[in-house]
């Protein structure tokens, strides 16, 4: 679809009625008479408000039809057939108008999600967490694609992957899900885990120091000791 917006956007239509550049919109769904689809994503429509089929166009509906509405001339890319077709305000269309810019982004954006999706058949083997993140933090990419690459953050094992991915909203809980399984599973490799305060990774103190470490408490404040400098290890 990209790449056929941006080659429409190189051809040049005029409107037969006032000369007007015509302007590349995106279709509407349905066909207002038959309600069958266009047979094209795009629509070449004139959008000049002076233009002689709509500014006549008002009082024609309204002396035939009884109602408010006009006229806007469009023709459809890669055919002959043009329409005058009915539109309901004046605003009819402005807001389906194809963004260049837009489309340029997001071609681009495509092209990396294609090169990344790529990099994931020898990422673990270069030990290249760049391509896994692009597509985790991208929502737009494919979720299957992304699924993929939260499935290889075990076995990159690399703690850098963390911090992107807590700042980053996630549109799936399914995919947030995976990712938060696969984070846990790199941080119980590394003998670590969240602080839930502050998201600081630290190390867990094993069982038989949590229970020395209350006992020696005890034994500090009975006797007014200072427990950090007993035990500097854990504070």
């Amino acid at each position: 679809m990209l790449e056929r917006a941006l080659a429409y956007l190189e051809e040049k239509h005029t409107c037969p009625h006032c000369d007007t550049e015509l302007t590349l919109c995106y279709a509407p769904p349905m066909h207002v008479g038959d309600g069958l689809g266009w047979g094209s994503e795009f629509l070449f429509i004139c959008l000049n408000d002076e233009c002689s089929l709509f500014a006549k166009g008002w009082e024609y509906i309204e002396n035939q039809y009884g109602h408010s509405g006009s006229y806007r001339y469009m023709e459809i890319p890669n055919s002959k057939e043009s329409y005058n077709m009915m539109v309901a305000g004046a605003a009819a269309f402005t807001g389906s108008i194809v963004d260049v810019e837009a489309l340029k982004e997001q071609n681009a954006r495509y092209k990396a999600e294609k090169v990344a999706v790529a990099k994931l058949d020898t990422c673990v083997e270069t030990n290249d967490l760049e391509p896994v993140l692009f597509l985790l933090t991208d929502n737009a990419a494919n979720v299957d694609d992304r699924k993929r690459a939260a499935a290889l953050l075990p076995e990159l094992n690399d703690l850098a992957c963390i911090e992107v991915l807590r700042n980053h909203d996630f549109s799936s809980t399914h995919l947030e899900q995976d990712i938060n399984m696969a984070i846990h599973k790199v941080l119980t490799s590394h003998f670590l885990r969240e602080c839930p305060y502050c998201t600081e990774l630290i190390k867990p103190v094993p069982r038989y120091a949590s229970i020395a470490i209350r006992n020696l408490t005890k034994i500090c404040l009975a006797f007014d000791w200072n427990l950090t400098f007993l035990l500097p290890k854990y504070f």
